[in-house]
């Protein structure tokens, strides 16, 4: 049976997803769960899975992409609606799956992070499957510019519109046609912009990050002068080299640890943090008013714990520079097991559930760090 994650190629680009059916976590749900039958009269989310994957496979451009290219829109094709069963709700009596896009990237990158698929590759998917409905109504919008601009920091322009493109043949629906139309427009606005293929070039690294932090910002706005000192923020999961990173590469640099913060305040990791994240920022703001370069130590998995703190670094005129940390799961328990401050499996679970990798909208600088070696 060939892998789910393994995209179809040439010669003959034949599409295999039997596995889907008989997987026994995310795919068979996918099968159980139903759709709206006036956006999907084909049925169930598995069947429209299905569909959507034959409609890429079936794109000439998807033929004509690298292989790296092609198992990034595979990727996104097979798991674009991976949440919905999550998410399915009634309201005023219709089915609906609010919000599926958001969660099914962070399931997506769960899933894709255990099946050990490289950081590249599972970002570049998840991209698309945050925004992978996007290109059916930002052109209507008020800020399609702006938007545009922005979501062009995490993802491919180009290979989202191929996914969205596939993502509407492979249903069945009154307006069928009318969502691939908005999908071509989306295009070619992109494609004018400058960014259907490459980011929207930013005047500079601080005019990226201020658009980031105020979504009504003029893209075309000037970012301060460069600035005079650095703010480290680490994020990955705990056990994934984070400290160690620190400690190689920024030697007697300031920490503001939240581990440590905890162990001196004596407060459960699994309880209530606000005490912990409130001294954490008094003693980033020491650091801030004095110019000084220092780093914060501490798990940062989605975009709600990071901005507040990007906020108040860039207040102060300082540099942010996100380091991401990854190591495979084996390796993160093996290590966790080892530590003197095990983190309790089930809390491990919960972040990852709430992961979210920064993209370049939160960073004047972003270092990813890939360990699959146990220290």
């Amino acid at each position: 049976m060939v892998s789910l994650f393994e995209p179809p190629g040439p010669p003959d680009f034949r599409v295999d997803l039997s596995a889907l059916r008989h997987d026994g976590s995310w795919g068979e749900a996918l099968y159980a769960c139903p759709q709206n039958p006036k956006w999907h009269a084909e049925g169930d989310v598995g069947t429209h899975t299905e569909m959507v994957c034959e409609a890429l496979v079936a794109d000439p451009r998807y033929r004509s992409l690298d292989e790296s290219a092609r198992q990034v829109v595979w990727l996104a094709a097979v798991l674009h609606d991976v949440a919905k069963p999550r998410t399915t709700t009634r309201i005023d009596g219709e089915i609906r799956q609010p919000h599926h896009s958001r969660v099914g990237a962070r399931l997506a990158r769960r899933l894709l992070w255990e099946a050990g698929v490289p950081f590249a590759i599972r970002e570049a998917a998840c991209a698309i499957i945050r925004y992978h409905q996007v290109p059916f109504w930002l052109i209507d919008q008020d800020d399609a510019r702006g938007r545009a601009v922005r979501m062009s920091q995490s993802v491919r322009c180009d290979w989202l519109g191929l996914v969205a493109r596939a993502d509407a043949i492979g249903r069945t629906c009154d307006d069928q046609q009318w969502i691939v139309d908005q999908t071509e427009l989306f295009e070619a606005f992109c494609a004018e912009l400058g960014c259907l293929e490459a980011p929207w070039p930013f005047a500079s690294d601080a005019a990226r990050v201020r658009c980031g932090l105020d979504v009504q910002r003029d893209p075309l706005a000037p970012g301060e002068p460069f600035p005079t000192f650095d703010v480290v923020l680490m994020s990955g999961l705990p056990a994934s080299g984070k400290s160690t990173w620190l400690s190689t590469h920024r030697p007697g640099w300031p920490v503001v640890s939240l581990d440590r913060l905890r162990h001196s305040m004596k407060i459960d990791p699994r309880g209530p943090q606000g005490r912990v994240v409130q001294a954490a920022k008094e003693a980033a703001r020491v650091h801030l008013r004095a110019k000084q370069s220092f780093a914060w130590d501490a798990t940062n998995l989605n975009a709600d714990r990071r901005t507040p703190l990007i906020q108040m670094a860039v207040d102060y005129g300082a540099r942010v520079h996100i380091v991401v940390c990854e190591t495979p799961p084996a390796v993160l328990h093996s290590r966790n097991r080892s530590r003197e401050a095990v983190v309790p499996a089930k809390v491990i679970e919960r972040m990852v559930d709430r992961w979210e990798s920064p993209t370049w909208l939160e960073a004047h600088e972003r270092t990813v760090v890939e360990s699959d070696a146990l220290e």
